[in-house]
Parts: structure tokens; sequence; C-alpha cells
């Protein structure tokens, strides 16, 4: 009479007993971390030179070897959270008190599996990938030990073999690592595309499975076996027994990490909610301020749609609300003194009565913050802006669709009724990097001023490729102190524009993209939308609606030019 989810949770814990009375140490016995570098069969990693290494093959542990932490805990919190969650995140902390005592004085293998049916357990396979690709490089690379990596990544030929799950590790090993092969712990798919929480044979790659991984791999010749083995406990010493030169791990919780300078490629793209390592206490720690900080962010969403803009900043910032402000802002052109005549005459020449303000994109709040620091509202165009985000703007925000001559008219309208706000970029990137501006703003106005923005958060990231778009002003707010910093820079000279200067869109947007990027100690690139959401999403950030919309606006210009 029992369902099929209690039966598959009776045939987990009868595994898990049953790897606990076959590998259950006596109490005076060393847990899978008890080696001192004083005990183990191998040299420290740190007499290890790394000279000579060019052609050379490679085997290393993740955990503890090119990871300096021996804890995989945060990173299966990362799947539970983004692929499945919070409910799932919040089961996942309960049981860790028992996932250390099965891993430390029980079983290694009994501990992981136990990681792996609570985090992992009736997911779409899909959803661990896209969550592995996209959220835990990140954290890995802010993980990296420096010595192993140096020594890792000097060799030709990389090979990973770890308990983890390989469907966990392999985009970040590959992608930023060039790892050739990743042989881990292999997890049960159903018919259907689900994880079912359990692992296949031959079990949780621990030990003597380690050993067999490698020898499958690599074969049993003398002239097969890999040069360099890392490890960092006595668990790895089967695989490592069968490589020329082994080096041990150790004080990993003691070193500094890989510096961003040295990574083999870039971080620039990544996603997910969590901008914390979330470690136990982390965890606890987000869990306790999360109902504080979703009051916190409606009431300071509330109450910055409800104030006049003149009040709206100071209103934030007795919220807790963190605002930079650098550089100058432009008047009001009404307070210019300009007249009706002037107006006009500018407005028939096709060079706007507003200001066009240009902006790195850091977050969807960035329109907001350069009206709330002007004191006036303004217009601010978007691609794919959510519903919800749309009706509680305090200020006008209008929709493009990608359609070139029919945006400039809109854009051009908007400049010629007051001033306007654009990113250029098309979409957020969160690491300090700037991606291909658009040039289309730089033939519609020649009063065009940069505005370099950046935050700073502590919990949530404000933005997403992969979820919910309508939640992002929420959690970005829900941070305790949230900072935005908005730095006006100068207006750009007449001479170094499309309609005063003669010079062409694609000049005047690099030229602003390498100055915002100078004033922000940014980087600029020539990767766009498109790229991001390739590498996050694995689609082109077009929605459906947005498509629908284009499709109906060329069916109108077509119909128009009919008629």
């Amino acid at each position: 009479g029992l369902t099929s989810w209690e039966t598959s949770c009776a045939k987990f814990y009868f595994k898990i007993l049953k790897s606990c009375f076959m590998t259950f140490k006596p109490p005076n016995s060393k847990d899978s971390r008890g080696a001192t570098p004083s005990t183990a069969p191998f040299p420290t990693i740190d007499s290890c030179s790394l000279d000579n290494r060019e052609m050379q093959t490679v085997v290393a542990d993740l955990d503890g070897t090119l990871l300096r932490s021996s804890s995989s805990f945060p990173y299966f919190m990362l799947i539970a959270f983004e692929a499945g969650s919070p409910l799932r995140a919040l089961l996942l902390l309960l049981i860790s008190p028992l996932v250390y005592i099965l891993y430390h004085f029980i079983s290694e293998a009994a501990g992981i599996s136990l990681l792996i049916f609570v985090s992992c357990a009736g997911l779409k396979v899909s959803a661990i990938e896209s969550a592995a690709r996209a959220v835990l490089p990140k954290f890995y690379l802010e993980d990296m030990h420096p010595v192993s990596y140096k020594l890792f990544t000097a060799c030709a030929h990389r090979y990973v073999v770890t308990a983890n799950p390989r469907i966990m590790v392999e985009p970040f090993l590959k992608d930023y690592l060039g790892v050739d092969a990743v042989m881990g712990t292999e997890i049960q798919v159903s018919k259907s595309g689900y994880a079912t929480g359990f692992v296949t044979a031959p079990g949780v790659l621990v030990g003597a499975h380690k050993e067999h991984a490698v020898k499958k791999n690599f074969g049993t010749g003398a002239d097969d076996v890999p040069d360099v083995a890392l490890g960092d406990r006595p668990t790895d010493y089967p695989f490592m027994r069968l490589c020329k030169e082994a080096y041990m791990v150790v004080g990993g919780k003691d070193v500094e990490a890989v510096p961003k300078e040295e990574y083999l490629k870039p971080l620039i793209f990544h996603d997910g909610r969590l901008a914390c390592r979330p470690t136990p206490l982390m965890c606890m720690a987000v869990i306790l301020w999360t109902p504080i900080g979703l009051s916190l962010a409606i009431l300071r969403v509330s109450l910055g749609v409800l104030f006049h803009p003149r009040w709206k900043l100071s209103v934030l910032r007795f919220l807790g609300v963190v605002v930079h402000v650098k550089g100058t802002p432009p008047p009001c052109p009404r307070a210019t003194g300009s007249s009706d005549a002037s107006t006009t005459a500018s407005s028939s020449s096709g060079r706007g009565g507003g200001v066009l303000f240009v902006c790195s994109h850091r977050t969807l709040l960035d329109p907001l913050f350069v009206s709330f620091v002007l004191r006036r509202p303004v217009t601010a165009v978007t691609y794919s802006i959510s519903r919800v985000s749309e009706w509680l703007s305090p200020i006008k925000t209008v929709r493009l669709t990608r359609n070139r001559s029919f945006d400039a008219n809109t854009m051009s309208t908007l400049l010629n009724e007051g001033d306007l706000v654009v990113c250029p970029e098309g979409t957020t990137c969160r690491e300090p990097f700037l991606l291909r501006f658009s040039a289309l703003f730089a033939e519609l106005a020649d009063k065009i001023v940069p505005v370099a923005m950046n935050i700073k958060i502590t919990m949530f990231h404000g933005t997403t490729a992969r979820g919910w778009k309508g939640l992002d002003p929420f959690f970005f707010f829900m941070n305790p102190r949230p900072t935005y910093e908005v730095r006006f820079l100068d207006q750009l000279p007449l001479e170094l524009t499309c309609l005063s200067g003669a010079k062409t869109s694609h000049q005047v947007a690099n030229y602003i993209q390498e100055t915002l990027a100078n004033s922000l100690g940014f980087q600029c690139t020539n990767l766009t939308r498109k790229d991001k959401y390739m590498v996050l999403a694995g689609n082109d950030g077009v929605v459906q609606q947005q498509q629908k919309a284009d499709q109906r606006s060329k069916l109108l210009q077509h119909s128009c030019s009919n008629t």
C-alpha cells in the first residue's frame, strides 16, 4: 500500500543503512580527512615543481584539492535553491547535521548520497544542468585553491575524479578549467527526464571506486598512467597510487582564493538569486532575514512609487538604501531659460528638447535612480520589462520593438517631450564588464550625458536571466543595505556627436562605452544580449510576446506603406 514516493524513500534509507554497516569505523579510527601531512604516504603540494609540466597529464580530486573548501554542501544548496525551490533548500539545511555525522563519522559515500537525494530527487535534469552552467561557476571560481590551481593548469591534459555528480561539476570544469574529462558520480534519470535521487553503479566515487574510474579512463598499462595526481584525503589514496607522482593538498581554508586576473577564462555572465556563498551559517542568516527583507522591500517599493520625485531619494535613504551621487547632474531644460522658439527650432532640427542620458546597465532600477537623483521625472525605454515592473514603475516606460526605424521614431518623439534614459547594452551584466553598445541612440540627439551606474549587494541579486523578472526590484530591495552609485559624466562635446560633429553612430557609441568603462574601472567587450542569454538560458533572450510585437509592428508598417 506504499506510494511510489514512499517506496523510493524506503529504498534510499535502506541503501544508507547498508552503506553505514559496510563502512562503519570504530570510534578510535580516523575519519575520511583524518590524515595529517606527517602520516600521509605522499609529499605535500608545496614541494612540487611547476617546471616541464607542459606535456604532462594530471588527475585531481575537486573538494579540498582544486577547491579550498572540503565541503560540497554550498554547491548542493545552490542546486536545491536555484533548480528546486526555497522549501527544498530549507529541507537540505535541516538535514545538514545528519549529513555531517554520516560524512565524517560513518561513511563519506553515505553523506554524499544523502546530499544528492535531498537536493536532486524529483528535479528535471535540464534544470540541474541549467543551474550548473549558469550559477555554480562563479562560486567554484571564488573557491579555487591557488597552489593546486597553478599545478593543475600548468599541465596540458587535465582530468578530475570526484564524488560529486558529474552533471553538477562538468560545465564549470570544462568551460573554465579546460578539463578533458570528468569522472564523477552518475545520478539516475527517469524516462521522463527527472532525477530519481539515486546514483548508478558503481555508486558514489570514493576510495576504490575512484581507482576503478581512473583505470577505466586511462587503462592499466605502465605507459597509460597519468603523470601527476592531486588529492587531500585517505579516500583519494587508491587513485593517487596509480600515478607517477602524487601530492597532498592541505590547509585550503588558510589561503587566499585565485585572483580573477589569473582565471583561464574570465567570468562575465552568471545567474542565480543568491549573492552570498550558502554555507549552513549563511543559509541560516538568509532564512532569518528573508521575512524582514521582504517586508522592507515591499515598503521601499511602495514608498518609492507614492512619494513625489523630489522626496523619493530622501525616503529611500531613510529606509536604508545607500545612494552615492557623483558629478554634476544637468539642470532641467526648462530651468535654462530657453524660449519656446528655440525649443521649436531644436525639435524641428531633429535634436530633441530633452537630455539623452546614456547609462551602464546594472539592474532594472537604473532609470529610476537617475530620476530620483535628478528630482524630476524622466522617460525610460525598455525591451522586455515585465508587466509587474511596468505597472509599479514611478516613471514613464515605453517598450521598444527591436525594429530600428520604428524605435528611432519612438525615441525621437520622447526626446522632444523631455529627458530620456537609455541603456544601450540592452541587458544587465553583474561583473565589471560593459557589453557592446547599440548605436541607435547616437543618431537621435547631440545633448548626450553618460551616466556610470554601479551597485553593491550582499545577499540577493536584483537581476535574472532564467527566473521571473517581475521579482527583480523586490530581490534588490531585500538586501539589508543595497547601494547605488550614480555618477554623471560631462556632456558629450558637440564635435563628438553624430548631428553636430558628423561622427558615425558606432564611433559615438564606442566612445561612450569606453568613457563609462574608464570611469567605473570596467572592461569593454563585444558581447551582446544574445551572448548572455545563450550562455545562461540557452536562448536569445527574446520572449514570445516580444516576437509577436515585432510581427505586429512589421504588419502595421507594411499596411501603412501600402496605403
